[in-house]
């Protein structure tokens, strides 16, 4: 259908676990009382992205977001809940179907140098892929490594060199035309340009920016940059510890934030023009998935936190035009109820 997403998340959860070892065991024999520790990434997020879209995640380190990335490209699978592709569930696809959508959502990762094998020459890391899949033939393999390169800005005659001979920048090339090459739909991008210079980065957007009109390219875009987001992004996704809090398109976002941790975020992003802040600022810092508030996650820290923030998880629902947002302070009584709770109310 043309209406359909091109992903559609449905409660994702993600949770990793840890046993206890032989020592804990034996000292719960004698009362210690430890159980396994469970980590929660991910906490029931949905989400529809659209062919052609970029939605940009965004969130403090540790909020699940990378986590939900790798979920989306097939890297990890969901503890529970439904990833669809075209419409599909991934999970009941057949092996060919499943073979499909793996190479059609590619991930690109954060850091150029650890994901790239050193021992590999650029031609093999490019090239290896779409032999393997059966993209292109060996015989074809460096004249398409050639047109690869060309396509994200490097220059063919250095294919026969090792990542460690290139610059940051163009490691962070070499890693985009690896997702390309095997001729993909959607692209997830892990803090990509988070570890280059601010030159090198606006160099690294624009490509982003031009693939995605030259080949119809869909953006999952995880960043904790507000400002590349806010320059690449159709909608942006706010997480906090592994939900998501606020939803909006990016204008709605950056000129009106809803939720409060939004807001907050917003109030760190370094500006030129001086004006006086009207929220106060992030506080603390964020707290264990290894043991999440109840309630409302970010109730903690707060500043607009009521009784029932404490104890009612608030739901993702819309609050206007292609906006949702988690907050309690969105139903009808709750905004004169926080402000004659908030410090310093009379």
């Amino acid at each position: 259908m043309e209406n359909t997403p091109i992903i559609s998340l449905n409660q994702i959860h993600k949770r990793f676990s840890r046993k206890l070892d032989f020592a804990e065991k034996i000292a719960n024999l004698f009362g210690a009382g430890l159980t396994d520790q469970i980590v929660r990434a991910v906490d029931d997020v949905n989400i529809d992205i659209a062919k052609g879209e970029v939605v940009g995640l965004v969130g403090e380190s540790g909020c699940g977001k990378s986590t939900l990335g790798r979920v989306i490209s097939g890297i990890l699978d969901p503890t529970e809940g439904t990833v669809l592709y075209n419409g599909k569930d991934v999970a009941k696809m057949n092996a060919t179907e499943r073979r499909a959508a793996d190479l059609a959502i590619q991930m690109i990762f954060q850091d150029p140098m650890a994901s790239l094998n050193p021992r590999m020459r650029v031609v093999d890391i490019i090239g290896e892929a779409p032999i393997v899949h059966g993209v292109v033939r060996k015989s074809e393999m460096d004249a398409y490594v050639c047109q690869v390169m060309r396509t994200v800005g490097l220059d063919p005659s250095t294919r026969m060199r090792y990542p460690h001979q290139f610059s940051g920048g163009q490691r962070a090339r070499i890693g985009i035309a690896r997702a390309l090459a095997v001729k993909p739909k959607v692209l997830v991008c892990d803090e990509s340009t988070a570890a280059l210079d601010v030159s090198i980065q606006a160099q690294v957007i624009n490509l982003f920016m031009q693939l995605r009109r030259d080949l119809d390219l869909t953006y999952v875009f995880v960043s904790h940059d507000l400002g590349v987001v806010q320059h690449i992004s159709d909608r942006v996704a706010v997480m906090y510890l592994g939900r998501i809090v606020e939803l909006a398109p990016t204008d709605d976002i950056f000129e009106g934030p809803n939720h409060p941790y939004t807001q907050a975020l917003l109030e760190e992003v370094p500006r030129l023009e001086a004006k006086k802040k009207q929220f106060t600022a992030l506080k603390g810092e964020i707290p264990s998935p290894l043991n999440p508030p109840p309630g409302c996650h970010f109730h903690p820290r707060c500043p607009l936190a009521f009784d029932r923030c404490r104890v009612d998880r608030p739901a993702l629902k819309s609050i206007g035009a292609g906006r949702q947002s988690a907050c309690h302070l969105n139903d009808e009584a709750a905004p004169a109820r926080a402000a004659a709770e908030a410090p310093g109310a009379a």
